[in-house]
């Protein structure tokens, strides 16, 4: 087959991995194509865990036609037994004579040793076509698996003049209605989504994924909507009202609070579950709370919080991304602003790099990077 041949088929595995996106953590969404005779015989992506990875879903679809032919993932195939067999053994018992890899999967458990397997079976093994793409479908998994935490992005809403919310604590709404969708995509594609008590008071947010919000096809949005993030709620004093949103069944949440708080009676009732964690001067440990998650095996965790604890996380180095939703309006000088970040010389700043800028209805999403120093 030709490069070119071979490059359209590795896209065509990176656009068959994002639909995975919603749907397959804990597990990397990955895209598989199998093509023989140079015609596709299959295709598939990583199902909801416990389900058909990639590879598996491919071959069912080619069924006999995959002997003799070439598999194109976006991934290593795995070669170990988790809650589904190895893709490695799946491909050789069909009788694939090719394999063409994006990228070496990070995951210790794998870390060549799939792509070797294959080899020693007699399977001709490519990897690299296409890595630098592959790496963006899939990068809190890569976090996690390389740095042991998952990718941490804070989501935040400003006004032109860097205001976040009125002094009473009233923002409902700064952006418009496409960059709401924005964000029910970005929660869709999260482990986890971490807020503070305040957010929890002043907004009695609910932190779902709403399947009629996504502003996707009927059945992405069912497929989207059916995996609910873990909610977690910092609240060091446990003022979270048992009748917030954020404790209803519609989805599983985590209170955190401090190791020495004594648990109202009325929370004990919800049977929600709780996280106790050390506090000091400066909050919950935040270390100690993405710990916890990485044992979850959270892959993206989005912030959405208010200034105090936005602040506190990009202070503790621990946010990967920024994503800032800009809206054309101003809301004046007593106004929250964007971060509580108390700098006091100009050295003190601390550098961004932005990743991208876009218009998304009437507002723009900008998405920076901490240069941490």
């Amino acid at each position: 087959m030709s490069d070119a041949f071979a490059t359209g088929m590795m896209a065509r595995a990176l656009q068959l991995a994002r639909r995975g996106m919603y749907s397959a953590m804990p597990n990397p969404h990955v895209g598989c194509v199998l093509v023989r005779d140079g015609a596709v015989v299959g295709e598939g992506f990583t199902q909801p865990a416990g389900g058909d990875h990639a590879e598996v879903q491919a071959l069912r679809q080619a069924g006999d036609a995959a002997r003799g032919a070439t598999a194109y993932v976006t991934l290593e195939p795995c070669s170990h037994q988790g809650k589904t067999g190895p893709c490695a053994d799946a491909l050789i018992r069909a009788g694939v004579v090719s394999v063409s890899a994006a990228m070496e999967d990070p995951n210790p458990l794998v870390a060549g040793n799939g792509l070797q397997k294959l080899r020693a079976a007699g399977i001709q093994v490519e990897c690299g076509l296409l890595e630098s793409e592959a790496r963006l479908v899939i990068p809190g998994f890569i976090a996690r698996m390389s740095r042991g935490r998952g990718r941490v992005r804070a989501k935040l809403a400003m006004s032109l003049d860097g205001r976040t919310a009125m002094a009473s604590g009233e923002s409902q709404w700064i952006t418009g209605a496409a960059a709401r969708v924005d964000v029910q995509r970005l929660r869709a594609m999260s482990c986890a989504v971490v807020t503070g008590v305040g957010t929890v008071i002043s907004d009695n947010c609910s932190l779902t994924v709403r399947e009629d919000e996504l502003g996707l096809s009927p059945e992405e949005a069912l497929r989207a909507s059916a995996h609910q993030p873990l909610r977690v709620v910092l609240d060091s004093g446990l003022r979270t009202p048992p009748s917030a949103n954020v404790l209803d069944s519609a989805a599983p949440t985590l209170l955190c609070h401090a190791d020495q708080a004594v648990v109202p009676a009325a929370i004990i009732a919800t049977a929600v579950n709780r996280l106790p964690l050390e506090h000091d001067k400066n909050g919950l440990d935040l270390h100690g709370l993405l710990d916890f998650l990485t044992a979850r095996q959270s892959n993206e965790i989005l912030v959405e919080c208010g200034p105090r604890l936005a602040g506190a996380f990009l202070r503790e180095g621990l946010l990967d991304e920024l994503i800032v939703y800009m809206a054309p309006v101003l809301m004046g000088s007593d106004a929250r602003p964007l971060l509580e970040l108390p700098l006091q010389r100009m050295t003190e700043k601390l550098p961004l790099h932005i990743e991208d800028m876009r218009r998304v209805g009437q507002d723009w999403r900008i998405t920076v990077v901490p240069r941490y120093q």
